[in-house]
């Protein structure tokens, strides 16, 4: 219901794919490109970059803008779908009013890499959760999945990866009809 009401405001139609970005600006969220920060010391921008690239999808600034907004900065590394994912997933925390999670340095691990985050797993799975149903709503789905359509091409629609496709296939209790469905072709 959660996702559905995110589609309503930002005036989706149901069979259409949902703009995270043009919702974000509804969210009073400023998506700033990586490459406008200032003050990241050249090894640390190389390590997001680079060798971490996978270890981070993006986040919001926990500071409030003087507008009450707030900064979300995506990982440039991750393709448009991944984004699209991930940007949704923070909108959702807006949205559901989460508390914003903490970095800081919280354990190491055996390879001496600290642990930088706060984590509350219900709230991430909350926030991706519902911002996968608002990404993929049910009804069209399951009218996709029907129609003998594949994961890619669903995916292809949304503007989302196969993998958040097939995420929402299966917490939705399509799954089985998919693969039937997929059979027969």
């Amino acid at each position: 219901m959660r996702a559905l009401g995110l589609r309503e405001f930002a005036r989706a139609r149901e069979d259409a794919a949902l703009d995270p970005f043009s919702l974000a600006r509804f969210a009073n969220l400023l998506v700033v490109d990586f490459d406008r920060i200032e003050g990241l010391s050249t090894e640390a921008r190389e390590r997001l970059l680079g060798a971490a690239a996978d270890e981070w999808s993006g986040g919001a600034c926990s500071r409030v803008l003087p507008d009450g907004g707030k900064i979300i900065i995506l990982n440039p590394q991750h393709g448009r779908q991944r984004r699209n994912a991930t940007l949704m997933e923070e909108i959702c925390h807006v949205f559901l009013g989460h508390t914003p999670n903490r970095l800081a340095i919280v354990a190491a691990d055996k390879g001496g890499r600290a642990a930088a985050r706060d984590y509350r797993k219900a709230d991430e799975e909350a926030a991706y959760g519902i911002g996968a149903a608002a990404l993929v709503p049910f009804r069209s789905l399951r009218r996709f999945v029907l129609q003998g359509k594949s994961s890619a091409e669903i995916a292809r629609h949304f503007h989302v990866s196969q993998q958040l496709v097939e995420y929402r296939l299966k917490v939705t209790r399509l799954w089985s009809l998919y693969k039937t469905a997929r059979a027969r072709d």
